[in-house]
């Protein structure tokens, strides 16, 4: 019972669930209380008239229904206001239960002669709704609930004590009454613990939910950026579905299509224009460059570049080394492609122009265009590139490699898409490389009309080179010039994108900057024009908060039934009613307090017959044995100290829980058990008899006459057996699991057999007790408060329905917590699908221990990526065989068919990665036909150092046999394609190696004067 008082949250997150709980829980059950409250006082009037009492003959009755229906009445049109005004919830609820009280008190002097058991169930109402249906918190609740009981026990000692001895006696009696009260307040106290532990799990469950959702839309921006980063959007979409139906069908390698061929992502696109540039003298620089000296230059150009790029509308296919080519055209046709790229050759020409002119540092830069049409996609299956495939490809890479240093050198395809644009001249013969004299065609060299203006204005003494270039390297020069370009750091925009929101994180913070103790739901409703607007993570959190309101269960609804509260879902419904509730023992043993009650009350108001005490004897070991199943799993470091034959014993509270049938027969068998023991001591008398007290001249005997029927009952046992049969009500709403529809036939079952037993087979025994209760007074008909059957009977009926909407909101809320676990668990494993799609795509971008250092745990490392390794194995295989293997035609398709075969190719040398003992060989990339990759890159910076050669050079050896297991890959395919392609493989051992990673995202590469070897 202790796990049920929860701690308290922390103040932030308590503000908010006070008022989702004031307003989604316990707002609109104060309504309800009221309106039965007054249909109740409604329903007095009816039963008097019908009872054949004059209403006028009464006025004191009259008095106090009228007042209270005119009290209630406007108690009930402040609570319908009170969404406007919640900072008065609790000093409402403090008036409703003290009017309640009033009325209780107002009763128990009203009608007739007072008695120790009158109104006790009235009382027992009041003390229950107080936990249950008053938005209080628990230490209010139990003050209320302990003050209504002792209110009652005091003014009616303090009354009926110095009464005539001939009365019946009054301290078994105001015992029974304590015992009454003392369940009725442990029940609710239980209740409203129960309530408000799966209310504030729900409201739990539905914060973790909105986190959930935030992170994985985190991730989704972070995978959608580090997509769109490698890969063209129409071209992401496919793969990534593909790696979506991968890591859901939990397969470790890329699923192959019905044809034994690898998917092959690559399009035919017309229309195109291809720039190839290359920086003149980078490579001399590089060599005199710091590790991150490099990756910092790298980045600043190549970033300044993309920035480019991305003005001229030309997209970056590559980079190789220090050679950066882009095509104006993809992935959408451009009109002007071709003036694009010459633009964009210009602006790299004048970049370069200005880094020399401000650092004196002797580089310059060559580009080379050419128009015509290419093929565009992904091959392979790891260290995915966007890349290009043509003649006309070929032919850019041959314009830049015979350009001119600073000049844009062009092709006549390209010149005549340019109409005009720009001014040219021809091309000297002599820097026309071979594959270009063959071609036999003419090229040209862009005229850049603001090469005169800039060398006009020079630097004019600007140079940075004059200010510090004695003092500073080159390379240093360089890059504290290039720093002020500001480019981009690798994957920035994964720190960036909102991080995801811990668990741990308690609400928006402007929504708490905003909330006020008046604030309501309505807000959240109404319409907002654009200056109230709240920002979108407060907006979703109050949608959050609307959704899990408990008046949209009477709403349509996509998940619930209006009607039945059932799940549209058949499998949803069917999992819910399916699912375990350990809970059940706490059901199982608050019931057993009830029954307990009922058993000290009888045992305190009747002669404890020989009969009722073996009754009660059997159902107590049918309950002990009950309680020793639901709680035997309590017991199981006792049970595994015996016999072996007992160490099953702890399984059969598994069992209550996890089995829906045995729960649902136990307990309504423990429900109906309450029920015939609270009546169990009328089942020992006749259904009919005379009764003594209402023979003629019984006056004159009053006082020598016992309180006893027949039988040996006591009189005033019979409203004991209807409180008791009021406890037997309340019994059936603690299991709050338990289906609302079961809860209503019992309900209805018990309302039904017990208006049967006090109305018309035993309401004898209520006239015998008013008969000897009025006897030798002249009134003997007391007002419909005092007699015993008719306001057993409203009770009855109040209890039904106050219980009845209970067992609704319950369900609802049981069947609204089970849907937001249910949805957490989702969206959770949503989010972890999406994180390791993340981290798949990152890895097939990165290696796996450098992908940490951008998508780790902390992602505000925002550092260049750079390490220098002392003892690595690059290795660069190629199929020379493949270029004169190429063509385009239309029988392959302009040359689809060709890269075809080259995607399987690569993509079972990349299926080479996967074994075990080819886990340390790192692929870099592939450029065209050549597959680059290291080996000695796993190791830590300064670890080769520490160990002597032999050990530190042993990857050596793995390269070499990777080498020739790429042989063997090949030798396959030409079996099967009936080629005879030849591999080509050049491994070096180098010392030092630089492995970088520059710019904004999709370049991983290593450099070095080894790697250009």
């Amino acid at each position: 019972m202790a796990r049920l008082f929860s701690p308290r949250q922390p103040p932030s997150e308590d503000l908010f669930y006070e008022t989702y709980y004031s307003l989604s829980q316990q707002y609109p059950l104060l309504l309800l209380l009221l309106l039965i409250v007054l249909l109740g006082l409604l329903a007095l009037l009816p039963v008097a008239w019908a009872s054949g009492r004059e209403l006028a003959a009464d006025p004191a009755f009259l008095t106090t229904v009228l007042c209270a229906l005119g009290g209630f009445s406007l108690l009930l049109v402040l609570a319908s206001r009170e969404q406007r005004l919640q900072r008065w919830t609790r000093p409402l609820s403090g008036l409703v239960w003290a009017a309640l009280l009033a009325l209780g008190h107002s009763f128990l002097f009203t009608g007739g002669v007072v008695s120790a058991w009158d109104q006790v169930s009235f009382f027992l109402f009041v003390i229950f709704t107080v936990y249950a249906m008053l938005p209080l918190d628990m230490r209010d609740a139990i003050t209320a609930g302990v003050t209504s009981s002792l209110s009652h026990l005091l003014v009616l000692g303090l009354y009926l004590g110095p009464q005539p001895d001939s009365r019946p006696a009054l301290l078994p009696q105001l015992a029974a009454n304590a015992v009454l009260f003392l369940c009725g307040n442990a029940a609710g106290a239980y209740h409203k613990a129960l309530m408000e532990r799966a209310l504030r799990a729900t409201f739990r469950e539905a914060l973790s939910s909105l986190h959930s959702r935030r992170r994985l839309d985190t991730e989704k921006k972070h995978q959608e950026h580090l997509l769109l980063s490698i890969l063209p959007a129409y071209l992401a979409r496919e793969m990534k579905e593909e790696i979506m139906a991968r890591l859901q069908a939990g397969q470790g390698s890329r699923p192959e299509s019905t044809n034994n061929f690898h998917s092959l992502y690559v399009k035919r696109h017309q229309g195109v224009s291809v720039l190839y540039a290359d920086i003149v003298g980078f490579t001399r620089l590089a060599s005199e460059c710091s590790p991150k000296e490099l990756v910092l230059m790298l980045n600043e150009l190549f970033g300044k570049f993309d920035q480019i790029a991305k003005e001229h509308e030309c997209m970056r296919i590559k980079i190789l080394g220090d050679c950066y080519y882009c095509v104006s055209g993809l992935p959408l046709s451009l009109p002007d492609h071709a003036i694009n790229c010459v633009r964009m050759g210009l602006d790299m020409c004048r970049a370069i122009r200005k880094l020399r002119a401000a650092t004196g540092v002797d580089i310059n830069m060559r580009v080379g265009v050419h128009s015509g049409s290419v093929l565009c996609g992904v091959i392979g299956l790891q260290k995915w590139q966007y890349d290009v495939w043509s003649h006309d490809v070929t032919l850019a890479n041959h314009m830049e490699a015979s350009g001119v240093p600073g000049r844009v050198h062009i092709t006549g395809a390209t010149l005549a898409l340019l109409a005009g644009a720009y001014a040219v001249e021809d091309a000297a013969m002599e820097h026309r490389d071979p594959y270009l004299r063959e071609l036999g065609e003419p090229t040209y060299l862009v005229i850049d009309p603001w090469a005169a203006e800039e060398d006009e204005k020079g630097t004019a003494g600007g140079l940075l080179s004059s200010l510090e270039g004695s003092k500073m390297r080159p390379s240093l020069l360089m890059t504290r010039y290039l720093e002020s370009w500001g480019a981009a750091k690798p994957f920035a925009h994964l720190s960036h994108v909102e991080s995801p929101v811990s668990t741990s994180t308690p609400l928006p913070e402007k929504a708490l900057s905003s909330f006020s103790p008046q604030w309501s739901l309505d807000r959240s409703r109404t319409m907002r024009g654009p200056d109230e607007e709240l920002d979108t993570g407060d907006a979703k959190f109050f949608q959050v908060i609307e959704q899990l309101n408990s008046q949209k269960q009477w709403k349509q609804s996509k998940d619930f039934n209006p009607l039945t509260l059932y799940f549209r879902e058949k499998e949803m419904e069917k999992e819910y009613r399916l699912s375990a509730l350990p809970a059940f023992k706490y059901y199982a043993a608050c019931t057993f307090l009830v029954f307990l009650s009922n058993f000290i009350i009888q045992m305190l108001v009747t002669n404890r017959p020989p009969a009722l005490t073996i009754t009660y004897g059997i159902t107590f070991l049918l309950f002990f044995l009950l309680l020793f199943v639901c709680f035997s799993e309590h017991l199981m470091k006792c049970v595994l100290k015996g016999p072996k034959m007992l160490h099953w014993l702890p399984t059969l509270s598994v069992l209550v829980a996890t089995r829906p049938g045995l729960r649902v027969a136990l307990g309504t068998a423990t429900i109906l058990l309450v029920f015939v023991m609270a009546i169990t001591s009328l089942v020992f008398l006749p259904a009919t008899s005379a009764c003594p007290f209402q023979a003629p001249n019984m006056s004159s005997m009053a006082s020598n006459l016992s309180w006893e029927l027949p039988g040996s009952l006591p009189l005033i046992s019979i409203p004991y057996s209807m409180h008791c049969c009021v406890l037997g009500f309340l019994s059936c709403s603690l299991f709050l699991h338990m289906s609302f529809e079961l809860k209503l036939l019992l309900l209805l079952l018990w309302l039904t057999a017990s208006c049967s037993i006090f109305l018309h087979s035993h309401a004898w025994l209520s006239d015998c007790l008013i008969a000897r209760l009025y006897l030798g007074t002249l009134d003997s008909r007391p007002g419909v408060l005092k007699e015993p059957k008719l306001m057993g009977a409203v009770s009855f009926f109040i209890f039904f329905f106050t219980l009845l909407v209970l067992a609704r909101q319950n369900e609802y809320y049981c069947r609204l917590d089970f849907l937001w676990k249910k949805k957490l668990r989702q969206e959770q494993e949503e989010t972890e699908t999406m994180e390791n799609l993340t981290r798949l795509l990152l890895e097939n971008v990165l290696p796996a221990h450098v992908a940490p250092q951008f998508i780790g745990q902390n992602r505000r490392n925002e550092d260049l990526y750079h390490q220098s390794y002392e003892c690595v194995c690059v290795l660069f295989a190629s199929v020379p065989d493949f270029k004169e293997f190429y063509s385009e035609s239309s029988i392959n398709h302009e040359g689809l068919e060709c890269l075809r075969l080259l995607n399987e190719i690569i993509a079972d040398f990349d299926e080479l990665l996967s074994k075990p003992k080819f886990s340390g060989v790192e692929k870099i990339k592939t450029i065209c036909s050549t597959y680059m990759a290291a080996t000695g890159l796993n190791a830590t910076s300064g670890q080769d150092a520490q160990q002597d050669a032999e050990q530190s050079c042993g990857h050596l050896g793995t390269m070499v046999e990777f080498a020739v297991a790429l042989g063997s890959k090949l030798d396959v395919i030409n079996k099967h394609s009936f080629n005879n392609f030849r591999l080509r493989v050049g491994p070096l051992f180098t010392t030092p190696l630089v492995r970088v990673k520059p710019r904004t995202c999709s370049g991983w590469s290593d450099w070095g004067p080894e790697t250009t070897i």
